[in-house]
């Protein structure tokens, strides 16, 4: 199996190095491993789905309250 760094698969994936890394902290990423202190990460490994927030919900509530 060949694996990727955090920085080819972001390009692949067309996000950046920091959001792959950070998928990998929260084991979203299927198959990646720790390699020192780096990440690696197969090359089949599938793009997670973004579970941010979209909606909007939250930082309008948020701010609402903030304005109080």
């Amino acid at each position: 199996m060949k694996y990727m760094s955090t920085f080819e698969i972001a390009e692949k994936w067309g996000i950046s190095h920091r959001r792959v890394s950070i998928l990998c902290n929260q084991n979203r990423i299927p198959g990646a491993q720790r390699a020192g202190s780096r990440w690696i990460i197969p090359e089949d490994a599938e793009k997670p789905n973004d579970a941010r927030i979209k909606s909007g919900k939250y930082l309008k509530s948020k701010m609402e309250e903030e304005s109080k």
